[in-house]
């Protein structure tokens, strides 16, 4: 029977009989290359040697198995020309039999090459979506960082400007008291000036009709003086009632003195701590002038 020939065929190209047999029975005996096609696909099934069960009442080659839906066999031609129907086939000879198990070796070869070429083109097709999504997972990553990038740069420059505006106050505060003591200094040396004529007109009186000295001023203004580490000084005038740490604001404000120094008096020497900071010049005993020293701590 033409199924036979098909297992036949299946043992003399090589395949185990348990697969052979379980080729043609899963492909319903719809030929060769059926079989072939379902080896091939199968062949990495564990239970694909296992022996061929069929279910029950269905035996391979039994009559049963036979039904009108199926093709029916193909003729079969013999040497000499004639058509022999299937059940009356002549056994093959050695030549017929390599000729067929040849051109079904290269029939199987095809087949293979073909799968071969499908599982190349699925594995290109993997590796493109692999490159693509690893290309989209790139561009995710290098736009959360340049959002952090650009966050942590708003955040440094809003930063720098708040130090800019501070500082800017600082000088517009320290400026404002510049213009404060040249206008007052600037009155009292013009009323000097105006009354020198008339001192100068007044007869002096000998020494010794002089009366009692003056009583002590009350000073509302300071000299200082800050000497810097590098050896440079400088000099300016603070009201009496401004706490120390105006100077310290002023000398880091006009010097590359770094915050982390304190200030001094060499004679008598007497170091000032963060308490003194806040009391004023008159308290400190710094009226009407005097000499610090600028030191780490």
């Amino acid at each position: 029977m033409a199924e036979f020939t098909t297992l036949e065929s299946l043992l003399e190209m090589g395949f185990d009989r348990n697969r052979a047999e379980k080729a043609v029975a899963h492909t319903g005996n719809q030929g060769i290359e059926r079989a072939m096609d379902w080896l091939m696909e199968h062949e990495n099934d564990p239970d694909i040697d296992e022996p061929y069960v069929p279910p029950a009442g269905n035996v391979l080659g039994s009559p049963e198995q036979e039904s009108p839906s199926q093709p029916a066999t193909e003729p079969i031609i013999s040497p000499d020309g004639e058509i022999l129907e299937g059940d009356s086939k002549r056994p093959m000879t050695e030549e017929e039999k390599k000729e067929q198990v040849k051109r079904l070796e290269e029939l199987m070869r095809v087949k293979q090459e073909e799968r071969r070429e499908r599982e190349r083109q699925d594995e290109v097709d993997r590796e493109k979506q692999r490159r693509k999504q690893g290309q989209e997972l790139q561009q995710v990553r290098q736009k959360l960082q340049e959002d952090e990038m650009k966050k942590l740069a708003d955040d440094r420059r809003r930063e720098k400007m708040e130090d800019k505006m501070a500082k800017q106050r600082v000088k517009e505060k320290i400026a404002r008291d510049r213009e404060e003591r040249a206008r007052k200094f600037g009155g009292s040396s013009s009323s000097t000036s105006l009354s020198s004529p008339t001192s100068d007109t007044t007869p002096q009186s000998p020494p010794e009709s002089q009366g009692p000295p003056p009583a002590k001023k009350d000073y509302d203004e300071c000299r200082i003086q800050v000497r810097l580490l590098d050896g440079s000084a400088l000099t300016t005038v603070f009201k009496a009632q401004e706490p120390l740490a105006a100077v310290r604001v002023y000398v880091q404000m006009n010097s590359s003195e770094s915050q982390d120094f304190t200030l001094l008096s060499p004679y008598p020497r007497r170091v000032y701590t963060d308490l003194d900071m806040e009391k004023p010049l008159s308290e400190l005993g710094l009226v009407p002038s005097a000499v610090l020293v600028v030191a780490k701590k």
